[in-house]
């Protein structure tokens, strides 16, 4: 008798052990549309820029959910669409329409969910649409329920709208810029999310959002140096406190005129004593230090930055062409800098400074570049197909020295030699970041004696590769020259707009969780 009994507290306990083992994983979604885009640009943004992926396809973007990595293994995924296009102009409503309604169709097919990341950046603009990140986890949430918890990752060069505080439930952004962080950054938001579930601790009982009226351009704030250095150097202490389960500042985004277009700080948590008090900390910090943020390089006029590079002994000497910038919105296309440079008598000849212009589209140009092939000589404009206020369409005429196809963002690009002067010409536009981008077109950016380069502050591999640099101050659809661009929908008064203006109140306010809206 007592062997059977045995025997069936034994086979009791290993029908548990066996429970416990195949416990039931949580439901996770991902989710996700991301551009910046510029509203003093007249560039369109599409659908086909997006380039979205959809379904298993997501998890190629994200190594830490690969097949054997451990987050992979600690929920059931559902990954819908996700679109990541290159800054830009205002993305047509129904390019945003399509991608939001895919987004929407793709949730309802694996309802219910425990948690949801959606990997968004926060600077969208939408023709007709104001808050366009508040409109879609609004329209998210209207289909997976107020029970699901939302985990939201943004670049810092988003906005924070109160709608999208009040909807999403975890919510962080990277503490980089450049955003060297921003895998980390969205490792962090899942780990956020999975750790809310897995505990059992769910939705945080508190959000702490402070709007900072600062509105300034990246390559002012970025946090290679002060003051953004120290500021962001706060965030990390905070987010580890205990009572904490993340902090972020939100530098916001200048190259667009809406109302939520200004700088946020966001703490969560448990301790709503911590939550307001570490929020308050930071914003007040932020304001306290909001007349000592300058540009990260020195910045001169175009004919001042080109005199002083090829005065100079240093090679690669780097000019940032800033006003067109494609990676914070410009249209790309802006020939005013390109046409100033092969003006300059220092690159009529061969023999002249060289120098590599990055970039120009010219689908034109490269359409005859690859009828005549490499060694053939090539006139065609390039340029100004879209943004043609500063200057118009550009006749290049030069010998084709590399064809190169394939390439996500260019499609085709071409080497165009025009006297000393090697002009990359894209059949679509592309910033350059990194010096393969160079070397597969057989440029040598190291060895040459000026680069220009449509980008505000250098990404790390351009920092690296530079012996000297400045920031050429150049017309586009995102100057910097930010106090005379013709603002009329953002939030007054404003610094650096309304120097004089009285200290804001920088008091927390408290969302409202999104299970109780």
């Amino acid at each position: 008798m007592n062997k059977l009994f045995f025997s069936l507290v034994l086979v009791q306990i290993l029908i548990l052990d066996g429970f416990s083992q195949t416990k039931v994983l949580p439901r996770i979604a991902i989710a996700g549309i991301a551009i910046e885009s510029s509203t003093f640009s007249p560039a369109l943004t599409h659908e086909d820029a997006f380039h979205a992926r959809t379904g298993n396809n997501i998890f190629e973007y994200y190594p830490f959910l690969s097949p054997n990595s451990p987050n992979r293994k600690r929920a059931n995924w559902f990954p819908t669409l996700k679109g990541h296009a290159l800054p830009g102009g205002t993305v047509t409503r129904e390019a945003y329409e399509s991608l939001v309604t895919k987004t929407l169709d793709m949730l309802k097919k694996d309802l219910p969910y425990d948690g949801l990341f959606l990997d968004i950046h926060g600077a969208m603009s939408v023709v007709g649409l104001d808050d366009p990140e508040g409109d879609l986890i609004i329209r998210i949430r209207e289909v997976i329920g107020k029970k699901t918890i939302i985990s939201t990752c943004m670049d810092l060069h988003g906005n924070v709208s109160w709608r999208l505080a009040e909807n999403t439930d975890l919510i962080t952004c990277y503490r980089l810029a450049p955003h060297e962080d921003s895998m980390e950054s969205k490792k962090r938001a899942v780990d956020n999310l999975l750790s809310r579930l897995e505990s059992g601790k769910g939705i945080p009982a508190y959000k702490a959002w402070i709007p900072v009226p600062i509105l300034l351009p990246g390559e002012k704030t970025s946090t290679r140096i002060e003051p953004a250095k120290s500021l962001y150097a706060k965030v990390a202490p905070i987010a580890d406190q205990k009572g904490i389960v993340d902090a972020a500042i939100w530098i916001g985004y200048a190259w667009a005129d809406e109302p939520r277009n200004h700088a946020v700080v966001m703490v969560t948590g448990d301790n709503k004593e911590k939550v307001t008090k570490s929020a308050e900390e930071l914003a007040e910090y932020f304001w306290k230090v909001r007349s000592e943020f300058k540009f990260i390089a020195p910045t001169a006029s175009l004919k001042e930055s080109l005199n002083k590079a090829i005065a100079s002994n240093k090679h690669p000497f780097i000019i940032s062409d800033m006003g067109d910038n494609p990676t914070a919105g410009g249209a790309g296309d802006v020939t005013w800098t390109l046409n100033e440079i092969l003006k300059r008598s220092e690159f009529k000849s061969k023999n002249g400074p060289s120098l590599i212009y990055a970039s120009i589209p010219g689908p034109e140009l490269v359409t005859k570049a690859i009828e005549v092939g490499i060694g053939g000589k090539v006139e065609a404009f390039a340029g100004a197909s879209i943004d043609n206020r500063f200057a118009p369409p550009i006749k290049l005429s030069g010998i084709v020295k590399a064809i190169k196809h394939g390439d996500k963002n260019a499609e085709t690009e071409v080497v165009l030699k025009v006297g000393s002067v090697s002009v990359i010409v894209t059949k679509k536009r592309k910033p350059y970041h990194y010096e393969a981008d160079f070397t597969r077109l057989g440029l040598k950016p190291r060895e040459t004696d000026i680069v220009v380069v449509k980008i505000g502050y250098l990404v790390p591999e351009l920092y690296n590769m530079r012996a000297d640099w400045i920031m050429a101050l150049t017309p586009g659809g995102v100057d910097q020259d930010i106090e005379n661009l013709d603002y009329k929908r953002i939030k007054r008064p404003m610094f650096p707009f309304d120097k004089n203006m009285k200290d804001p109140d920088l008091k927390a306010r408290l969302v409202p969780t999104s299970d109780n809206l």
